[in-house]
């Protein structure tokens, strides 16, 4: 079995997202995990690609990750 590329992690999550958040915690776990393998302290996402791309959208999910353990930013 391959290991998870943080690319591959960070698709599972905006599907994830698209999807009703179905599985969204086993998918910011495996983010997490990826994260961690590869050294890195935030995960930087796209705005565009998610389903509420509002400031209120943008903060909450930001909420929900931190308290999972991981910063979330959002690329310009």
């Amino acid at each position: 079995m391959t290991e998870l590329t943080l690319t591959e992690a960070m698709d599972n999550v905006y599907a994830s997202i698209r999807a009703d958040n179905l599985d969204l915690n086993t998918h910011i776990a495996a983010l997490k995990a990826v994260m961690t393998r590869d050294g890195l302290t935030e995960a930087v996402f796209e705005p565009g690609k998610l389903a509420q791309n509002n400031r209120q959208g943008r903060k909450l999910m930001q909420s929900y990750f931190r308290k999972r353990g991981i910063d979330v930013v959002f690329a310009a």
